[in-house]
C-alpha cells in the first residue's frame, strides 16, 4: 500500500524513496496515509532520513 501511494504521488520510486519505505511501514496506516498524501518528497526524506549503512 505504501509503495502504491508513493508511486501515485511521485511516479517511479527512486532509490531515496525506496530506502525509507521500511521506516514508513513502522507507522500505522492511520499515521502514514495522511503523510504520504500531503508531504512532498523532500518533506518525507527529511522526516524519515535514510538509515546510514553499517558497511560491509
Amino acid at each position: 500500500m505504501v509503495e502504491n501511494l508513493l508511486r501515485v504521488r511521485f511516479g517511479e520510486l527512486d532509490p531515496e524513496i525506496q530506502a525509507i519505505i521500511s521506516r514508513i511501514l513502522q507507522l500505522s496506516p492511520e499515521e502514514f496515509t495522511p503523510l504520504l498524501l500531503q508531504c512532498s518528497k523532500q518533506e518525507l526524506l527529511k522526516r524519515f532520513p535514510p538509515e546510514k549503512s553499517q558497511g560491509n
